[in-house]
């Protein structure tokens, strides 16, 4: 071989050494352009601290990966514990977490019946209670001396009303002494939704609503306690108690309040488990390029996704329903405008596990819209480290799903229902 033939071969073979450097380079800095633009989600959904849930507060797009799912022996060992916490709830007892793979176990809490809620001022309470003083010194949970109300309180507390939940409603029922209309709807002042009750004068519960010629003998009003903004304290009980009270001065009633103790060991429980199972799955799909608006859009708008007011694309079930949502990679909202003038490194499909019902099947669906949307744009399916996703993480997600559905079942939260809706608003 001659010596010229010999430099040929060593300054092709470093071209192609540089050439393979400089694409190694290119791929390092298009990850870390990637990571950076991901500024919604800086941990996996399953990881056992600063997990991005919806309670956090935040967008809730994390997503998991390999090293995040539990293995199937640990999955199976979750189920059977909450089980044994749903019992324990039953019977008044308050349901422990357990600890697995570095994340909590929070399983279950409470049966659609549950047991009978003690009220503030029961014989039962103890009087050094600090509780039991508070409640007792409102001035309408007093029977006033030879006055009788319309209802009985402890008849009332007994009432299946199906407006409300006990597990997280917390309830103050108010039986009037005279029949009255409801001029106006009380102004409680929380951070949290309420509902009022009425019983007409034909014993019927109705929800109250300020109707001219429609008399009530007592009223229930329900704060929901649990929502996506986490448990409320007892303080604000407390404070809610005084409104009611206050609602029940106005109508010339006798107030009976729910023990706020005996509430928070009932609802803290079920709390736990809804900041565990109150999880959305994330897929990224990104372009080494980009891709513009308006192709994003007729390709997203072609499997049925359809722009929404919030400037998320949503894809909704055949009652209208939405199950699935496409957000843009920085949170921004899409607009008609931008999307017909401006390119998009990309976007990511959500997938919220408690609104979403019959998870593995709606999962498939979810995964098998990615893949085509994929195929069409020519983007890549990642998550929030910017790995691609495997057929094992799809496997591992999906099964993810389905525990954590199955133990929403269990203590009969339904994913999808009008009273999940409610408790994961």
């Amino acid at each position: 071989m001659s010596d010229s033939v010999l430099i040929m071969l060593v300054v092709g073979a470093a071209f192609i050494l540089a050439v393979l450097v400089y694409n190694i380079y290119q791929e390092s800095q298009y990850r870390k352009q990637l990571r950076e633009q991901f500024g919604h989600a800086n941990k996996d959904a399953l990881l056992d601290s600063q997990v991005n849930s919806v309670r956090d507060g935040a967008q809730a797009q994390s997503v998991l990966n390999e090293k995040a799912v539990p293995p199937e022996n640990e999955t199976g060992m979750a189920a059977d514990s909450s089980t044994e916490q749903a019992e324990s709830v039953a019977t008044g007892e308050e349901a422990v977490p357990e600890a697995s793979n570095g994340h909590i176990q929070e399983e279950t809490v409470a049966t659609a019946q549950p047991p009978e809620l003690p009220v503030a001022n029961e014989d039962a309470a103890p009087e050094s209670s600090p509780v039991h003083r508070d409640m007792e010194s409102l001035s309408r949970t007093i029977p006033v001396k030879g006055r009788k109300t319309l209802l009985d309180l402890r008849d009332m507390a007994k009432q299946p009303l199906p407006w409300f939940d006990v597990r997280f409603d917390y309830l103050a029922y108010i039986a009037l002494y005279e029949p009255k209309e409801l001029h106006a709807m009380p102004r409680l002042s929380s951070r949290s939704r309420f509902r009022l009750v009425g019983c007409t004068m034909d014993d019927r519960y109705q929800v109250a609503e300020p109707i001219p010629s429609v008399y009530y003998q007592g009223f229930v009003v329900g704060l929901q306690a649990i929502s996506r903004s986490g448990l409320i304290t007892h303080e604000e009980l407390a404070n809610f108690g005084e409104q009611a009270n206050r609602f029940a001065e106005q109508m010339d009633g006798q107030l009976l309040l729910t023990d706020i103790n005996t509430f928070l060991s009932v609802a803290r429980p079920l709390d736990d488990l809804c900041a565990r199972v109150d999880q959305t799955i994330a897929i990224h799909l990104v372009s080494r390029t980009n891709v513009s608006g308006m192709e994003l859009r007729s390709a997203v708008e072609r499997q049925g996704f359809e722009l929404g007011h919030d400037g998320a694309f949503y894809y909704a079930d055949s009652n209208g329903e939405p199950l699935f949502s496409i957000v843009t990679l920085d949170n921004s909202p899409f607009t008609s405008t931008l999307l017909a003038n401006q390119n998009y490194r990309g976007f990511s499909m959500l997938f919220d596990i408690v609104h979403i019902p019959n998870g593995e099947k709606c999962f498939d669906q979810f995964m098998d819209m990615a893949v085509k949307l994929s195929s069409q744009l020519g983007l890549d399916l990642v998550n929030d480290k910017v790995e691609e996703l495997s057929t094992e993480w799809l496997r591992e997600v999906r099964r993810y799903v389905v525990d954590r559905q199955k133990e929403m079942k269990q203590v009969e939260l339904k994913p999808g229902s009008e009273l999940t809706k409610r408790l994961f608003s």
